[in-house]
This record gives structure tokens, sequence and C-alpha cells, in this order.
């Protein structure tokens, strides 16, 4: 199957009876990023949550609740 990178428009193949490949295919609103611009961002979010000025949104902790 190919598939082609959301931010990088490299074009990628996958294996068709891979989970992913069956995930793209079955559910459309699902998007395929490439390993390349998947590690980029995981760096730079925490590189960002170093700094102490990031917060989850999605968690629901005390010191959310607090600010």
């Amino acid at each position: 199957m190919r598939v082609k990178c959301v931010i990088c428009d490299t074009i990628t193949n996958l294996d068709d009876d891979s989970p992913l490949s069956k995930k793209l295919r079955n559910r459309p609103i699902h998007t395929y990023m490439c390993d390349d611009c998947h590690e980029r961002i995981a760096t730079k979010t925490e590189a960002r949550v170093a700094t102490g000025k990031f917060r989850f949104f999605r968690t629901s902790s005390k010191l959310d609740e607090d600010f």
C-alpha cells in the first residue's frame, strides 16, 4: 500500500497486512505521518514540556485545576 506523509509529502510503501495499513484503509479519517516527521515532532514536544510552560489539557489533575 502506498501512503503519503501529511507533513512532508514523502511516499512510502507499507505492507498490505500491517495493522497501520489496515487502519488507514478502513478508517479514512486517520492520516499517515512518516517516521522522520513523527520523531521530529516528538523531540520538539519533549523540549516544550521541559520548559515548564507546557500543560497537557487532556489530563485533569489537581495542578491543572488550580490555575
